[in-house]
Protein backbone atom coordinates (compact mmCIF):
# COMPACT_ATOMS: atom_id res chain seq x y z
CA UNK A 1 0.00 0.00 0.00
CA UNK A 2 1.45 3.24 -1.19
CA UNK A 3 0.59 6.53 0.91
CA UNK A 4 1.30 10.34 0.44
CA UNK A 5 2.32 10.38 4.28
CA UNK A 6 3.32 7.79 6.67
CA UNK A 7 3.63 9.15 10.23
CA UNK A 8 4.80 7.34 13.07
CA UNK A 9 3.27 8.09 16.49
CA UNK A 10 0.38 9.38 17.40
CA UNK A 11 0.49 11.94 19.96
CA UNK A 12 -0.76 15.52 19.61
CA UNK A 13 2.43 15.81 17.12
CA UNK A 14 1.34 13.03 14.76
CA UNK A 15 -2.25 12.93 14.89
CA UNK A 16 -2.68 16.54 14.61
CA UNK A 17 -0.16 16.02 11.30
CA UNK A 18 -2.28 13.46 10.27
CA UNK A 19 -5.99 15.64 10.49
CA UNK A 20 -4.64 18.59 8.61
CA UNK A 21 -2.99 16.01 5.84
CA UNK A 22 -6.20 14.21 5.64
CA UNK A 23 -8.17 17.80 5.18
CA UNK A 24 -5.82 18.82 2.45
CA UNK A 25 -6.54 15.28 0.62
CA UNK A 26 -3.75 13.32 0.92
CA UNK A 27 -3.72 9.62 1.64
CA UNK A 28 -2.41 9.11 5.08
CA UNK A 29 -1.18 6.28 7.40
CA UNK A 30 -1.18 6.52 11.17
CA UNK A 31 0.98 4.28 13.00
CA UNK A 32 0.96 4.19 16.95
CA UNK A 33 1.96 0.88 19.23
CA UNK A 34 0.14 1.87 22.17
CA UNK A 35 -3.03 4.19 21.98
CA UNK A 36 -4.16 7.12 20.08
CA UNK A 37 -3.31 10.08 21.95
CA UNK A 38 0.14 9.49 23.18
CA UNK A 39 1.18 10.44 26.35
CA UNK A 40 -0.36 13.63 26.14
CA UNK A 41 -4.05 12.33 26.31
CA UNK A 42 -3.32 9.02 28.03
CA UNK A 43 -1.06 9.72 30.53
CA UNK A 44 0.42 13.09 30.76
CA UNK A 45 -0.75 16.35 29.94
CA UNK A 46 -4.70 16.12 30.48
CA UNK A 47 -4.88 13.21 32.99
CA UNK A 48 -2.30 15.49 35.04
CA UNK A 49 -4.21 18.69 34.97
CA UNK A 50 -7.48 17.04 35.91
CA UNK A 51 -5.58 15.72 39.09
CA UNK A 52 -4.29 19.32 39.58
CA UNK A 53 -7.53 20.96 39.14
CA UNK A 54 -9.37 18.68 41.65
CA UNK A 55 -5.85 19.15 44.35
CA UNK A 56 -6.23 22.93 43.64
CA UNK A 57 -10.30 22.74 44.81
CA UNK A 58 -9.72 20.91 47.14
CA UNK A 59 -6.90 23.23 48.84
CA UNK A 60 -9.27 26.13 47.96
CA UNK A 61 -12.71 24.32 50.25
CA UNK A 62 -10.40 23.77 52.86
CA UNK A 63 -8.27 27.45 53.23
CA UNK A 64 -10.64 29.57 51.78
CA UNK A 65 -14.44 28.78 51.82
CA UNK A 66 -14.65 30.47 55.23
CA UNK A 67 -13.44 33.99 53.88
CA UNK A 68 -15.80 33.62 50.82
CA UNK A 69 -18.68 33.43 53.58
CA UNK A 70 -19.34 29.86 52.60
CA UNK A 71 -20.10 28.01 56.54
CA UNK A 72 -20.68 24.17 57.36
CA UNK A 73 -17.48 22.89 55.83
CA UNK A 74 -16.22 20.32 58.68
CA UNK A 75 -12.78 20.42 57.99
CA UNK A 76 -11.60 17.29 60.15
CA UNK A 77 -13.96 15.28 57.50
CA UNK A 78 -12.61 16.57 54.61
CA UNK A 79 -10.09 14.81 52.58
CA UNK A 80 -8.82 13.73 48.97
CA UNK A 81 -10.52 11.10 47.35
CA UNK A 82 -7.70 10.25 44.96
CA UNK A 83 -9.24 7.28 43.23
CA UNK A 84 -12.25 9.12 42.48
CA UNK A 85 -9.79 12.29 41.10
CA UNK A 86 -8.44 9.36 38.85
CA UNK A 87 -11.97 8.74 37.73
CA UNK A 88 -12.57 11.85 36.53
CA UNK A 89 -9.33 12.19 35.21
CA UNK A 90 -10.20 9.24 33.50
CA UNK A 91 -13.62 10.02 32.05
CA UNK A 92 -11.89 12.82 30.12
CA UNK A 93 -8.94 11.09 28.52
CA UNK A 94 -11.81 9.02 27.23
CA UNK A 95 -13.66 11.37 25.55
CA UNK A 96 -10.90 13.58 24.07
CA UNK A 97 -9.43 10.31 22.78
CA UNK A 98 -12.87 9.09 21.37
CA UNK A 99 -13.03 12.40 19.38
CA UNK A 100 -9.52 12.30 18.06
CA UNK A 101 -10.32 8.42 17.08
CA UNK A 102 -13.35 10.17 15.20
CA UNK A 103 -11.99 12.88 13.54
CA UNK A 104 -8.88 10.64 12.13
CA UNK A 105 -11.61 8.34 10.68
CA UNK A 106 -13.46 11.63 9.33
CA UNK A 107 -10.62 12.94 7.52
CA UNK A 108 -9.70 9.62 6.01
CA UNK A 109 -6.64 8.77 7.71
CA UNK A 110 -5.82 5.01 8.19
CA UNK A 111 -4.49 4.24 11.59
CA UNK A 112 -2.29 0.69 12.12
CA UNK A 113 -1.70 -0.36 15.09
CA UNK A 114 1.74 -1.77 15.83
CA UNK A 115 5.18 -0.94 16.48
CA UNK A 116 7.12 0.42 13.22
CA UNK A 117 10.48 0.12 11.61
CA UNK A 118 11.49 2.47 9.28
CA UNK A 119 13.20 0.48 6.36
CA UNK A 120 14.48 3.18 4.10
CA UNK A 121 13.79 6.85 2.91
CA UNK A 122 10.31 5.75 1.49
CA UNK A 123 9.22 2.32 3.25
CA UNK A 124 8.45 1.52 6.72
CA UNK A 125 7.23 -1.94 8.13
CA UNK A 126 4.59 -2.51 10.62
CA UNK A 127 4.42 -5.90 12.28
CA UNK A 128 5.66 -7.65 8.72
CA UNK A 129 3.26 -5.66 7.12
CA UNK A 130 5.06 -3.42 4.41
CA UNK A 131 3.84 0.37 3.57
CA UNK A 132 5.67 2.67 1.09
CA UNK A 133 5.44 6.81 1.37
CA UNK A 134 6.59 9.41 -0.64
CA UNK A 135 7.47 10.80 3.24
CA UNK A 136 7.96 9.82 6.41
CA UNK A 137 7.21 11.73 9.74
CA UNK A 138 8.46 10.42 12.77
CA UNK A 139 6.63 11.72 15.84
CA UNK A 140 7.21 9.21 18.43
CA UNK A 141 7.82 11.27 21.24
CA UNK A 142 9.74 11.27 24.67
CA UNK A 143 10.36 9.00 27.84
CA UNK A 144 12.05 10.15 30.63
CA UNK A 145 15.43 8.50 31.39
CA UNK A 146 15.20 5.70 34.19
CA UNK A 147 16.97 6.17 37.55
CA UNK A 148 19.78 4.33 37.80
CA UNK A 149 19.85 3.52 41.56
CA UNK A 150 18.99 -0.07 42.48
CA UNK A 151 16.01 0.89 44.78
CA UNK A 152 13.15 -1.64 45.09
CA UNK A 153 10.85 -1.63 42.05
CA UNK A 154 7.61 -1.29 44.24
CA UNK A 155 9.15 1.93 45.83
CA UNK A 156 9.76 3.56 42.15
CA UNK A 157 7.16 4.72 40.04
CA UNK A 158 7.57 5.82 36.31
CA UNK A 159 5.15 8.53 35.32
CA UNK A 160 3.06 6.08 33.05
CA UNK A 161 2.11 4.36 35.73
CA UNK A 162 1.31 6.96 38.34
CA UNK A 163 -2.50 7.16 37.33
CA UNK A 164 -3.08 3.54 38.41
CA UNK A 165 -1.49 3.27 41.71
CA UNK A 166 -4.37 2.60 44.28
CA UNK A 167 -3.27 4.80 46.96
CA UNK A 168 -0.65 7.60 47.28
CA UNK A 169 1.31 7.49 50.30
CA UNK A 170 2.27 9.79 53.09
CA UNK A 171 5.56 11.01 52.48
CA UNK A 172 7.00 11.18 48.44
CA UNK A 173 10.11 12.44 46.70
CA UNK A 174 10.08 13.38 42.73
CA UNK A 175 13.35 13.66 41.20
CA UNK A 176 13.77 16.51 38.13
CA UNK A 177 13.59 19.74 37.61
CA UNK A 178 11.47 20.40 34.94
CA UNK A 179 7.84 22.07 35.06
CA UNK A 180 6.47 18.06 34.97
CA UNK A 181 8.38 17.78 38.44
CA UNK A 182 7.58 20.90 39.92
CA UNK A 183 3.51 20.09 39.05
CA UNK A 184 3.87 17.29 40.63
CA UNK A 185 5.44 18.42 43.71
CA UNK A 186 3.09 21.32 44.44
CA UNK A 187 0.41 18.28 43.86
CA UNK A 188 1.22 16.58 46.12
CA UNK A 189 1.53 19.52 48.58
CA UNK A 190 -1.88 20.69 47.58
CA UNK A 191 -3.31 17.55 48.98
CA UNK A 192 -1.51 17.27 52.12
CA UNK A 193 1.35 14.74 51.32
CA UNK A 194 4.82 15.14 52.86
CA UNK A 195 7.08 16.61 48.93
CA UNK A 196 10.77 16.76 48.48
CA UNK A 197 11.89 17.59 45.51
CA UNK A 198 15.73 16.48 44.16
CA UNK A 199 16.59 18.74 41.48
CA UNK A 200 19.83 17.26 38.94
CA UNK A 201 20.92 20.89 39.00
CA UNK A 202 21.40 24.33 41.17
CA UNK A 203 17.76 25.47 39.24
CA UNK A 204 14.23 24.39 38.66
CA UNK A 205 12.77 24.99 35.40
CA UNK A 206 16.00 25.75 33.57
CA UNK A 207 13.83 26.69 30.29
CA UNK A 208 12.28 29.36 32.41
CA UNK A 209 13.49 33.31 32.71
CA UNK A 210 15.16 33.11 36.24
CA UNK A 211 13.07 35.59 37.39
CA UNK A 212 10.29 32.70 36.90
CA UNK A 213 12.63 29.95 38.21
CA UNK A 214 13.07 32.35 41.31
CA UNK A 215 9.75 32.98 41.91
CA UNK A 216 8.62 29.58 41.71
CA UNK A 217 11.48 28.11 43.99
CA UNK A 218 10.53 30.74 46.72
CA UNK A 219 6.71 29.45 45.77
CA UNK A 220 7.64 26.00 46.50
CA UNK A 221 9.29 26.60 49.65
CA UNK A 222 6.22 28.64 50.77
CA UNK A 223 4.43 25.57 50.35
CA UNK A 224 6.66 23.58 52.91
CA UNK A 225 7.85 21.66 49.70
CA UNK A 226 11.85 20.40 50.55
CA UNK A 227 14.09 21.35 47.91
CA UNK A 228 17.35 19.33 47.77
CA UNK A 229 19.46 21.13 44.75
CA UNK A 230 22.60 19.63 42.89
CA UNK A 231 22.05 15.97 43.45
CA UNK A 232 23.54 15.80 39.91
CA UNK A 233 24.10 11.65 39.68
CA UNK A 234 23.53 11.17 43.67
CA UNK A 235 19.67 10.42 42.36
CA UNK A 236 20.96 7.72 40.50
CA UNK A 237 23.16 6.31 43.79
CA UNK A 238 20.23 7.03 46.02
CA UNK A 239 19.63 4.37 48.32
CA UNK A 240 16.62 3.08 50.95
CA UNK A 241 17.64 2.96 54.89
CA UNK A 242 14.38 2.21 56.63
CA UNK A 243 12.03 4.20 55.55
CA UNK A 244 14.81 7.24 54.60
CA UNK A 245 15.89 7.55 51.16
CA UNK A 246 19.87 9.00 51.46
CA UNK A 247 20.25 11.15 48.45
CA UNK A 248 24.03 11.99 48.27
CA UNK A 249 24.53 13.85 51.64
CA UNK A 250 20.49 14.09 52.59
CA UNK A 251 18.38 11.89 54.24
CA UNK A 252 14.30 12.27 53.86
CA UNK A 253 11.29 10.29 54.58
CA UNK A 254 10.31 8.85 51.60
CA UNK A 255 7.10 6.03 50.94
CA UNK A 256 7.60 6.49 46.84
CA UNK A 257 9.99 8.04 44.47
CA UNK A 258 8.48 9.61 41.11
CA UNK A 259 10.68 9.86 38.09
CA UNK A 260 10.45 12.69 36.38
CA UNK A 261 13.99 13.10 35.12
CA UNK A 262 15.22 15.02 32.05
CA UNK A 263 13.84 13.05 28.68
CA UNK A 264 15.22 11.83 25.35
CA UNK A 265 13.78 10.44 22.45
CA UNK A 266 12.23 7.54 21.51
CA UNK A 267 13.78 6.64 18.53
CA UNK A 268 12.25 4.03 16.15
CA UNK A 269 14.05 1.51 14.72
CA UNK A 270 15.64 2.25 11.77
CA UNK A 271 17.45 1.29 8.69
CA UNK A 272 18.24 4.63 7.09
CA UNK A 273 21.30 6.86 8.59
CA UNK A 274 18.76 9.42 10.24
CA UNK A 275 21.09 11.33 12.20
CA UNK A 276 20.95 11.22 16.12
CA UNK A 277 22.62 13.30 19.05
CA UNK A 278 22.10 12.96 22.71
CA UNK A 279 19.36 10.52 22.41
CA UNK A 280 17.27 13.03 20.01
CA UNK A 281 16.94 13.20 16.10
CA UNK A 282 18.43 16.23 14.54
CA UNK A 283 16.71 18.27 12.22
CA UNK A 284 16.86 21.86 10.27
CA UNK A 285 14.23 24.49 10.35
CA UNK A 286 12.21 22.42 8.69
CA UNK A 287 11.97 19.54 10.88
CA UNK A 288 13.65 17.74 7.68
CA UNK A 289 16.18 15.36 9.57
CA UNK A 290 19.25 14.23 7.45
CA UNK A 291 17.26 11.71 5.36
CA UNK A 292 15.19 13.26 2.47
CA UNK A 293 12.20 12.83 2.54
CA UNK A 294 12.32 12.08 6.45
CA UNK A 295 10.89 14.67 8.99
CA UNK A 296 10.83 14.95 12.84
CA UNK A 297 8.07 16.70 15.03
CA UNK A 298 7.49 16.77 18.72
CA UNK A 299 9.94 15.64 21.60
CA UNK A 300 11.46 13.20 19.94
CA UNK A 301 13.51 16.09 18.16
CA UNK A 302 14.16 17.79 21.21
CA UNK A 303 13.42 21.55 20.35
CA UNK A 304 10.78 21.12 23.18
CA UNK A 305 8.68 19.37 25.30
CA UNK A 306 5.30 20.77 24.76
CA UNK A 307 2.20 19.40 23.13
CA UNK A 308 1.03 22.44 21.64
CA UNK A 309 4.86 22.92 19.89
CA UNK A 310 5.14 19.18 18.73
CA UNK A 311 1.18 20.08 17.08
CA UNK A 312 2.60 23.67 15.65
CA UNK A 313 5.38 21.46 13.78
CA UNK A 314 3.18 18.86 12.73
CA UNK A 315 0.95 21.77 10.76
CA UNK A 316 4.42 22.99 9.66
CA UNK A 317 5.77 20.21 8.46
CA UNK A 318 2.37 19.11 6.22
CA UNK A 319 2.38 22.57 4.94
CA UNK A 320 5.85 22.03 3.80
CA UNK A 321 5.02 19.41 2.45
CA UNK A 322 2.31 20.65 0.13
CA UNK A 323 5.15 23.77 -0.99
CA UNK A 324 4.50 26.38 2.12
CA UNK A 325 7.69 27.32 2.95
CA UNK A 326 7.08 29.65 5.79
CA UNK A 327 9.24 29.79 8.70
CA UNK A 328 7.78 28.60 12.27
CA UNK A 329 9.63 30.71 14.98
CA UNK A 330 10.03 28.69 17.90
CA UNK A 331 10.53 32.10 19.96
CA UNK A 332 6.61 32.53 19.58
CA UNK A 333 5.74 29.72 21.25
CA UNK A 334 4.18 29.52 24.56
CA UNK A 335 5.81 27.90 27.76
CA UNK A 336 3.62 26.79 30.08
CA UNK A 337 3.38 25.24 33.33
CA UNK A 338 0.22 24.01 35.35
CA UNK A 339 1.26 25.35 38.85
CA UNK A 340 0.00 27.17 41.67
CA UNK A 341 -0.30 29.64 40.58
CA UNK A 342 0.38 29.02 36.99
CA UNK A 343 3.10 29.71 34.61
CA UNK A 344 3.79 30.96 31.41
CA UNK A 345 6.11 32.51 29.32
CA UNK A 346 7.03 33.45 25.44
CA UNK A 347 9.64 35.59 23.44
CA UNK A 348 13.13 36.23 24.73
CA UNK A 349 14.59 35.57 28.28
CA UNK A 350 16.61 38.62 30.11
CA UNK A 351 19.57 35.97 29.74
CA UNK A 352 18.95 35.83 25.95
CA UNK A 353 18.85 39.98 25.64
CA UNK A 354 21.74 40.09 27.63
CA UNK A 355 23.49 37.15 25.39
CA UNK A 356 21.96 38.63 22.68
CA UNK A 357 23.69 42.45 23.76
CA UNK A 358 19.91 43.69 23.38
CA UNK A 359 19.20 47.18 25.47
CA UNK A 360 15.54 46.46 27.07
CA UNK A 361 13.70 47.32 30.13
CA UNK A 362 11.39 45.65 32.18
CA UNK A 363 8.02 46.35 33.43
CA UNK A 364 5.98 44.60 36.20
CA UNK A 365 2.09 44.53 37.39
CA UNK A 366 1.22 42.48 40.25
CA UNK A 367 -2.23 40.76 40.59
CA UNK A 368 -2.95 42.11 43.82
CA UNK A 369 -3.39 45.60 42.31
CA UNK A 370 -6.11 43.87 40.10
CA UNK A 371 -9.98 44.25 41.35
CA UNK A 372 -10.88 40.82 39.65
CA UNK A 373 -7.91 39.11 40.95
CA UNK A 374 -8.98 40.67 44.61
CA UNK A 375 -12.80 39.54 44.03
CA UNK A 376 -11.77 36.19 43.07
CA UNK A 377 -9.27 35.91 45.81
CA UNK A 378 -6.18 35.24 43.55
CA UNK A 379 -3.79 38.36 44.34
CA UNK A 380 -0.56 35.94 43.83
CA UNK A 381 1.33 36.78 40.54
CA UNK A 382 2.23 39.38 37.92
CA UNK A 383 2.74 39.87 34.31
CA UNK A 384 6.37 41.26 33.61
CA UNK A 385 7.32 42.55 30.16
CA UNK A 386 10.61 42.66 28.67
CA UNK A 387 10.48 45.26 25.97
CA UNK A 388 13.42 46.67 23.38
CA UNK A 389 14.57 49.95 24.94
CA UNK A 390 14.30 52.42 21.53
CA UNK A 391 11.43 51.45 19.95
CA UNK A 392 9.69 49.66 22.63
CA UNK A 393 9.01 46.30 20.66
CA UNK A 394 7.69 43.71 23.05
CA UNK A 395 10.22 40.88 23.05
CA UNK A 396 9.52 38.40 25.90
CA UNK A 397 6.29 38.29 28.28
CA UNK A 398 6.30 36.13 31.41
CA UNK A 399 3.37 36.00 33.62
CA UNK A 400 2.23 34.05 37.03
CA UNK A 401 -1.29 33.89 37.33
CA UNK A 402 -4.18 31.49 38.08
CA UNK A 403 -5.07 31.45 34.41
CA UNK A 404 -1.52 32.17 33.23
CA UNK A 405 -1.82 29.58 30.30
CA UNK A 406 -4.93 31.36 28.88
CA UNK A 407 -3.65 34.75 29.07
CA UNK A 408 0.11 34.37 27.55
CA UNK A 409 -1.96 34.02 24.14
CA UNK A 410 -2.97 37.71 24.52
CA UNK A 411 0.55 38.05 24.31
CA UNK A 412 1.44 35.64 21.72
CA UNK A 413 -0.97 37.55 19.56
CA UNK A 414 0.41 41.14 19.83
CA UNK A 415 4.01 39.53 19.46
CA UNK A 416 3.21 37.92 16.76
CA UNK A 417 2.57 40.90 14.81
CA UNK A 418 5.53 42.44 16.67
CA UNK A 419 3.25 45.19 18.83
CA UNK A 420 5.05 47.90 20.94
CA UNK A 421 4.28 48.55 24.15
CA UNK A 422 2.34 51.45 22.66
CA UNK A 423 -0.30 49.46 21.36
CA UNK A 424 -0.18 47.34 24.33
CA UNK A 425 -1.04 50.53 26.57
CA UNK A 426 -3.66 51.65 24.09
CA UNK A 427 -5.73 48.14 23.72
CA UNK A 428 -8.85 48.32 25.61
CA UNK A 429 -9.62 45.80 28.36
CA UNK A 430 -12.92 45.53 29.61
CA UNK A 431 -13.15 45.82 33.42
CA UNK A 432 -12.84 44.22 35.68
CA UNK A 433 -10.95 41.53 33.95
CA UNK A 434 -7.37 40.32 34.86
CA UNK A 435 -6.44 41.06 31.82
CA UNK A 436 -5.95 44.67 32.10
CA UNK A 437 -2.50 43.38 34.07
CA UNK A 438 -1.11 43.53 30.30
CA UNK A 439 -2.70 47.27 29.73
CA UNK A 440 -0.94 48.24 32.87
CA UNK A 441 2.32 46.91 32.29
CA UNK A 442 2.34 48.28 28.94
CA UNK A 443 1.83 51.64 30.80
CA UNK A 444 4.82 50.91 33.33
CA UNK A 445 6.94 50.41 30.24
CA UNK A 446 5.27 53.50 28.40
CA UNK A 447 5.59 55.69 31.31
CA UNK A 448 3.42 54.69 35.03
CA UNK A 449 0.80 52.25 35.37
CA UNK A 450 -2.83 53.55 35.78
CA UNK A 451 -3.50 51.98 39.30
CA UNK A 452 -0.05 52.03 40.55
Amino acid sequence: MKYDIIIVGAGPAGYVAAIRAGQLGLKVALVEKSAVGGMCLNWGCIPSKALIESAKLYKRIKNDAATFGIEGIDKMKLSFNWKQATERASQIVKRLTNGVSFLLKKNGVEVIQGKARITSATTVTVENRSLEANHIILATGSYHEPLKAKLPSEKVVELNRFFALDELPKSIVVVGESSIAVELAQFFALIDRNVTLAVPGERIMPLADEYLANYMTGKLKKDKINLIFNVGDASDESRFEGDELVIGSHRVKCDLVINSKSRKGVVPEMDVDVRVSNGFVVTDEHFRTSVQGVFAIGDVNGLSMFAHVGSAQGLHVVNYIKGIREPLDMNAIPMNMYSDPEIAQIGRTEAQLREEEIAYKVSEFPLSANGKALAEGYTEGFVRMLSEEKYGQVLGVQIAAPNATDMIAEAAAFMSVESTIYDVAKTVHAHPTISEVFMEAGFGAVDKPIHM
